[in-house]
């Protein structure tokens, strides 16, 4: 059900902001919308989500109206502040949000768009479990305003998929896909490498059926072990071998070469489009530092520098709701020394990159050094940019702590 929630300041009952927020209208405005219901648990999963048998007292066919009594709470608290702006994007993550109906999903984007408008070409994303996606439904979400569909494809392996505890048929990646594509929606699909018992030839056999869907975006994530898991305590145990760090770099450079012979240009660390247009606006707008708020059990929302995050468990959201309450659980505002490292860590992992200018002290000093370890792009920086080579991105977190020095 996730890792615990961080620390932080307790959050007002009522949601209201700082009196000292000080919002620019200027500043893009995004919404993350949290379904946090699954049929089953995959073993490696950390996100805050349920399945029916966790729920204890929530209710998945409730859920709707509750993030809409959210949204009415985010409403005053932003126009006390007179700080209501349209959104310019919108994105249903999970869990898998496709388990609603869609006329729940086109609900809350309803009330997204009574409460702050959307942006004329606001992106509206939807995450979906290939085996939930019909023609029906896809049809349904664009006509609601949904623009683009997020495929949770992560192999095209069979026993990879089981080593995953994925449960859906490879087979209905395609047809989720055309189901979109016929909707008029833009496709992602999401990759996950380094899977117990996965090779790189099996890694191959996925990124070259992935490329052969001919979506928009291609996501291609490292499997990271979590604390807690199933899939931790597995490796844990020795029944499974943990992932090999360099295996998975070997997988980072094929999926990068085939990908750029496929059309698409890297734009983050783990992400891929075949345009500007079809990058994810709404997950450059997390490493740009914007605006946005989250909505649900767990989510986390930033406005202004200001951080604060829901209680994780959908019966306590619900209650908190059914009370007139806020679902903040605690808050926080990092200082200056955090947010600077926060800033380097996230915008040095896209392909826009930095100012030099921006760095401080050791951090400036150390971008000649980076350059001659091949790290960061020595032409880029020559215009003033801190941009990440292929083997910087690998080592992405070293580059970080360089240049924060």
């Amino acid at each position: 059900m996730g890792s615990a929630l961080p620390l932080g300041d307790p959050a007002p009952l009522d949601g209201a902001l700082p009196d000292d927020i000080a919002i620019d209208a200027q500043r893009d405005f995004g919404v993350y919308l949290h379904v946090p219901f699954c049929r089953v648990r995959c073993g490696y999963c950390d996100f805050n989500t349920y399945t029916a048998t966790e729920l204890r007292g929530a209710r998945q066919d409730a859920y709707a109206d509750e993030v809409l009594r959210e949204i009415a709470l985010s409403q005053d608290a932003l126009a006390a502040r007179g700080a209501l702006r349209p959104a310019q994007t919108v994105f249903f993550g999970g869990g898998t949000p496709t388990l609603l109906p869609g006329g729940d999903l086109a609900r809350m984007l309803g009330g997204i768009r009574d409460t702050f408008a959307l942006a004329p070409d606001a992106e509206v994303t939807v995450e979906a479990n290939p085996d939930t996606v019909t023609p029906e439904l896809a049809e349904e979400l664009a006509a609601a305003g949904v623009t683009r569909l997020s495929i949770g494809m992560q192999s095209a392996v069979p026993h990879v998929l089981a080593a995953l505890d994925r449960t859906h048929d490879p087979a209905n990646v395609a047809t989720a896909v055309a189901a979109a594509r016929r909707a008029g929606l833009d496709v992602s699909v999401d990759l996950i490498y380094g899977a117990p018992g996965e090779s790189l030839a099996d890694w191959e056999t996925s990124v070259r059926t992935a490329i052969a869907l001919a979506p928009d975006h291609v996501s291609a994530y490292a499997l990271i072990i979590e604390e807690g898991t199933q899939l931790h305590r597995r490796i844990r145990r020795g029944e499974v071998p943990a992932p090999d760090d360099d295996l998975q770099a070997d997988m980072y450079e094929l999926v990068d070469d085939l990908l750029g012979d496929g059309g698409f240009d890297w734009y983050e660390v783990s992400n891929w489009a075949t345009a500007p247009a079809h990058r994810s606006r709404h997950n450059l707008a997390y490493w740009r530092g914007a605006d946005w708020w989250g909505y649900g059990p767990g989510a986390h929302s930033h406005v202004d520098g200001l951080r604060w995050w829901n209680v994780k468990h959908p019966a306590a959201y619900a209650q908190r709701l059914a009370a007139g309450q806020s679902p903040a659980a605690a808050r926080e505002r990092p200082d200056a020394a955090a947010r600077r490292l926060e800033d380097v860590l996230l915008r040095s992992r896209i392909s826009d990159g930095l100012a030099v200018s921006e760095l401080e002290g050791e951090g400036r000093h150390a971008v000649a050094s980076l350059i001659a370890d091949g790290l960061i792009d020595g032409a880029a920086a020559v215009r003033g940019r801190v941009v990440l080579t292929r083997r910087g991105r690998l080592l992405a977190d070293a580059v970080v702590r360089a240049l924060t020095a």
